[in-house]
């Protein structure tokens, strides 16, 4: 294993760290329902997109 030879400074951890903030995922709007869902998924409706996919619970 590596073992450090000289303490960090802040301003070198926080660099490495500027790529390791979230995100929010991106929200899409059913045609149909109108509910917000993820991209690429199919809408508790059943619907993805202009398909019908699954049966409506």
């Amino acid at each position: 294993m590596a073992v450090q030879q000289r303490r960090s400074s802040k301003h070198r951890r926080d660099k490495r760290r500027s790529h390791d903030a979230l995100t929010l995922q991106t929200l899409s709007v059913c045609k149909k329902c109108g509910k917000k869902k993820l991209s690429h998924r199919v809408c508790s409706c059943g619907m993805y997109g202009e398909l019908r996919v699954k049966k409506a619970h």
